[in-house]
């Protein structure tokens, strides 16, 4: 996030590189930057003559050369941004020569998503030197209430752990789509506000008290009834709770539960550190591994790992979803 106001910054202040290129897994900054250079670099009564959007399936690298080549037109640049930019990569090498003397008046933007160029090509080095690139890689699953938390706190608000828990296991890492819920809360929430699961439950449709998160805590509570309340609930909404996603998230807690078991220093603080998991939840990890001990949490992986299997139909004998569901919960809690 650091590098990114970086690169903002010195756009603002019209430091400007001849080419960008901005390429990884994680699209959501990649859009960004992007969407910032068209926004700003140019004024609006630059852009009809002098920015131009290309998109990478319609194009080939000689194009984009001719058209980079090009003197802007009562302006001192000219912004050319090409999306979709990996569509081209069996032919990006071609790039080479005009990195090496870009037009200085252009602006040059590759958008180069899900997806990196590889670092051992000359092109890549060239433009390394001769430009700027910007990597933007996924996030892990339990940085990614960090990023919320930090995205808030910029436009005024803050959000409850647990909230920031149930976008994450809702919509997963994908940060497009979390800012896209994010914003939906800060049209109806007024500033200054935490979000809470409640706000969640209520806009975005995620139930505060059936979810992956609340199955988990039960479960390492030894809350039996909850428990089955809940996977009851999930075999009832299918669509909304699909059981492979349930699977893989206990299987990581599970794993880190049996991580847990391994150390020898369990205080709060060396726990949250070493789990990756904020220090809000450490109680109830400390909690289930007191419940479940290693040989049974063993075991439990073990299981786990056959209903994967079941859950993506192979030898589950065509069994509904709700049953696989009940029968993973009694194994794991007997």
């Amino acid at each position: 996030m650091d590098e990114v106001k970086q690169l903002v910054t010195d756009i603002k202040k019209k430091n400007l590189k001849p080419i960008y290129l901005l390429m990884g897994e994680e699209a959501y900054y990649i859009d960004k930057i992007s969407d910032f250079i068209e926004d700003t670099v140019l004024a609006e009564e630059e852009k009809e003559f002098n920015q131009m959007v290309l998109y990478g399936r319609d194009v080939t690298i000689d194009d984009i050369i001719g058209q980079a080549k090009r003197y802007p037109m009562m302006s001192d640049k000219q912004v050319i941004i090409v999306k979709e930019a990996q569509d081209l990569s069996r032919t990006i090498d071609k790039l080479n020569d005009y990195a090496k003397n870009p037009q200085l008046s252009t602006v040059l933007v590759l958008c180069y998503k899900y997806k990196s160029v590889d670092k051992r090509k000359a092109v890549y080095k060239t433009i390394k030197k001769m430009g700027v690139i910007y990597e933007s890689k996924k996030l892990y699953d339990n940085q990614v209430p960090d990023w919320i938390r930090r995205v808030l706190s910029t436009k005024g608000y803050t959000i409850d752990p647990k909230a920031s828990q149930m976008l994450v296991e809702f919509l997963g890492t994908d940060l497009g789509k979390i800012n896209n819920e994010l914003e939906k809360l800060q049209i109806v929430l007024p500033k200054n506000s935490e979000i809470t699961p409640l706000h969640i439950e209520e806009n975005i449709g995620i139930s505060k008290d059936y979810n992956n998160f609340e199955l988990r805590k039960a479960i390492g509570a030894r809350n039996d009834v909850k428990a089955y309340m809940i996977i009851k609930y999930f075999g009832e909404n299918p669509k909304d709770n699909p059981m492979v996603v349930t699977v893989s998230l206990l299987f990581n807690f599970f794993s880190q539960l049996l991580h847990l078991h391994g150390m020898s220093d369990k205080s709060p603080r060396n726990v949250a550190s070493a789990l990756k998991v904020n220090p809000y939840f450490v109680n109830e990890y400390i909690e289930a591994a007191r419940n479940f001990p290693m040989r049974k949490v063993s075991g439990v992986i073990g299981r786990l790992r056959e209903f994967d299997v079941k859950s993506k139909g192979v030898n589950s004998n065509a069994t509904p979803q709700k049953d696989l569901l009940k029968e993973m919960l009694f194994n794991i809690l007997n």
